[in-house]
């Protein structure tokens, strides 16, 4: 429902708080004089602006969060949640209850509880300002992205991945290679399958932290860690013993000569890296409306980052050039490139696509 139609079955207590937030000059004893008034406060396009360069990054973050759930209803439990992975860089002694933050929200006219019997209890966030919401965002990020002239070289890896899973799956049949007592590939068979690859990538060395993007992560350079991943959920590959076999669900993969498509490897991509980032879809759906032309990675950086939350010692930075980017680039979403400047992006036109929010495809 839009913002109007939530206002009509909100009680005037909450239409009261909200015209009192906002400083509404109308009557407060009449429902269709406070409506009117929420209405034209929050319909105008500066109140819009203001209001997103007035919030906190923690509330800009809260919103965002919401923005971009699928779900056209949440619990309390969700809203709280979603508080707690909002504040990650307040002071403990400044966070307050996040329950403060989700009465505010609803005092602001941000938040409504449902209207029927069956979801007074639950609660949702009007359509309209949601896509406004994410229209004005959207201009603020932007002010901070610099752009850059075309590289002279750059990586567009493609559809490389899917095909890469073929390539996966017949060295596999190949060689049945040999497996340690970790469960993982002797590295002369991971060196193997990696020259066996159109995308070579380092092994990797003893020592750092290996955990929160995939079960392969830990034993697998990131790009080869998600194609193992995805065969083994597919299970086109199975662990049998010490040796690692094709299955016949993989033998047939084979025979058929298909490829899966970018946009399944992707949506798994999403689902196996959302314990370690929440957001990732925003934070998608951001970076693609940012880099239309070569941009920095620097800019990007400065964006975005407030958004990202770190993950054990990988910091936003990190996580946006290596968890983020790296791999929209192996999932053909975007392009890299070096100039002058450092890094530099560009989203590719199924990158574009891609990073759509369901509700606005």
């Amino acid at each position: 429902m839009n913002l109007a139609d939530m206002l009509t079955y909100a009680d005037i207590g909450q239409l009261t708080a909200i015209a009192g937030r906002y400083q509404c000059e109308c009557k407060r004893n009449s429902k269709h004089d406070l409506i009117q008034n929420i209405l034209i406060t929050l319909g105008s396009r500066d109140f819009m602006k203001a209001h997103i360069r007035e919030c906190s990054p923690g509330d800009l973050r809260f919103m965002n969060m919401l923005l971009f759930d699928e779900r056209s209803y949440f619990s309390l439990e969700d809203l709280l949640a979603a508080a707690r992975q909002a504040t990650f860089d307040a002071p403990e002694d400044k966070k307050g209850s996040y329950r403060d933050i989700v009465t505010r929200f609803k005092s602001s006219g941000w938040i409504f509880s449902g209207p029927s019997q069956q979801t007074r209890y639950l609660f949702q966030v009007p359509i309209d300002l949601k896509e406004r919401f994410r229209d004005h965002m959207g201009e603020n990020i932007r002010e901070r992205i610099v752009f850059s002239g075309e590289p002279d070289i750059y990586r567009d890896e493609g559809d490389m991945s899917a095909l890469d899973l073929i390539l996966l799956l017949r060295y596999v049949k190949d060689n049945e290679p040999e497996l340690n007592l970790e469960g993982a590939l002797y590295k002369r068979y991971q060196q193997g399958l990696v020259n066996a690859l159109h995308v070579p990538e380092p092994l990797l060395t003893k020592g750092g932290w290996t955990f929160g993007y995939g079960r392969a992560f830990e034993h697998y350079p990131p790009r080869l860690a998600l194609l193992y991943d995805y065969a083994r959920h597919r299970r086109w590959i199975s662990e049998e013993g010490s040796r690692l076999k094709l299955s016949h669900a993989g033998h047939l993969i084979l025979e058929e000569g298909k490829c899966e498509s970018l946009m399944q490897l992707y949506s798994f991509w999403l689902r196996l890296y959302k314990g370690a980032i929440p957001n990732l879809p925003s934070l998608i759906y951001w970076i693609s409306l940012c880099t239309s032309e070569w941009v920095t990675v620097s800019s990007l950086q400065e964006a975005v980052g407030w958004l990202i939350k770190p993950f054990y010692y990988d910091d936003a930075s990190s996580i946006l050039e290596k968890r983020i980017l790296r791999m929209m680039l192996h999932l053909g979403l975007i392009r890299l490139g070096e100039t002058s400047e450092g890094l530099v992006a560009k989203v590719t036109p199924w990158g574009k696509e891609a990073a759509k929010p369901k509700q606005l495809m």
